[in-house]
């Protein structure tokens, strides 16, 4: 007789080496990995880090150029506030904040527009290029807006004219407006547009089974001729 016919065994999922390995999916539309190496990541972290920081210069520029003045007047003997109501300087710091807070949320979409694989070294980049590009508006603003030296400037102007106080910034916490907002920004457009694996579904990982093959008939026992019985 011949042996049965097993059909073919497909793994359960109680086998140990259930399910089986499947093949990572490329990263690369040509099916290459594109992520770059860590020279190259470092070399683009730099690049956005400069980049970052000289956009603080058009966070001086316009926060020197939309930010409330605060009036002083002198009667030749001490200077005084014009408007001793008035909020100008807590309105210098408001209007430095939001800036920084528009630059940030901007500089992140720029960085992940052109670098969208992400990486360390550009989110470091990113971070202290908010920064120092704060610490560069600030000082911009500073030095180009009105003369720090009240009384000589009073003493130039003469009595009885009103003149700018110059422009500060009281709240520091402001500096940090920049850097967090380029974080927050950046991480939600990379977890909602960034590059992700495609995940194979339960289907797709159970092996193929084998092509059906034709069950033969079962073969029969041939009966043995009979003996020719002699008497």
């Amino acid at each position: 007789m011949t042996a049965p016919l097993t059909p073919p065994h497909r793994p359960s999922p109680q086998d140990p080496a259930w399910p089986p390995p499947y093949p990572a999916a490329p990263k690369g539309a040509d099916g290459t990995d594109d992520t770059p190496d860590a020279a190259t990541e470092v070399r683009q972290g730099l690049v956005v880090l400069l980049a970052v920081t000289l956009a603080g210069l058009a966070l001086g520029l316009l926060w020197l150029w939309l930010a409330p003045r605060i009036p002083l007047i002198s009667d030749g003997k001490a200077v005084f506030l014009k408007d001793t109501e008035g909020e100008n300087a807590v309105g210098a710091d408001g209007t430095f904040t939001l800036l920084a807070l528009g630059l940030g949320a901007l500089s992140a979409a720029v960085v992940f527009w052109f670098h969208r694989h992400g990486g360390i070294a550009i989110v470091i980049g990113l971070a202290l290029g908010g920064l120092l590009g704060s610490l560069l508006g600030w000082g911009v603003g500073t030095l180009l807006g009105p003369a720090h030296d009240v009384a000589e400037h009073a003493r130039a102007i003469g009595a009885g004219v009103t003149f700018h106080a110059p422009l500060e910034l009281k709240a520091h916490g402001a500096i940090l407006a920049w850097p967090v907002a380029a974080m927050l920004v950046h991480l939600a457009l990379t977890g909602l547009f960034g590059p992700r694996d495609p995940e194979p579904g339960w289907d797709d990982a159970l092996p193929p089974l084998p092509p059906p093959h034709d069950t033969p008939a079962p073969a029969h026992d041939t009966p043995a001729p009979p003996h020719d019985a002699r008497p």
